[in-house]
């Protein structure tokens, strides 16, 4: 069972953005900007790629209602979207609120948010995503 699934199930806590019965959307506890995103499919999958046709589809336009909600709620001028899958064994969908395309460098350093200001955002995101 990997850490996305452990927070799937409610084993470890997590910032949550976005739910339904497929998909979760929670914020990366190593982010790269306040409201880095993290979209998983609930099913655990190791590689993107394995994913079904039809689940890359719905996971995709998931992403898309996160990612609107997370835009009307942080100041960004995009958010930008990666999948790269090397650091957990479980598909995932990074979104990452944007002011340019060097924001997306996952080599920039990591910022850290106090839990109450991650809280915060989580909630603003969710609720935003809830009234779409």
């Amino acid at each position: 069972m990997t850490i996305f699934s452990k927070i799937v199930a409610g084993e470890i806590p997590s910032y949550k953005c976005a739910e339904d019965d497929r998909f979760y959307a929670f914020l990366d506890i190593a982010p790269l900007a306040l409201g880095h995103t993290l979209v998983i499919p609930k099913r655990e999958v190791d590689y993107f790629f394995d994913l079904t046709d039809e689940e890359i589809a719905a996971m995709q336009v998931f992403a898309k209602h996160v990612a609107k909600a997370i835009k009307q709620v942080l100041p960004c001028r995009k958010v930008g979207q990666a999948v790269l899958g090397l650091e957990v064994p479980h598909a995932h969908i990074h979104l990452v609120p944007m002011q340019n395309e060097g924001d997306l460098n996952f080599a920039n350093p990591k910022h850290q948010f106090s839990p109450e200001e991650m809280q915060q955002t989580a909630d603003k995101i969710l609720q935003a995503f809830n009234n779409r």
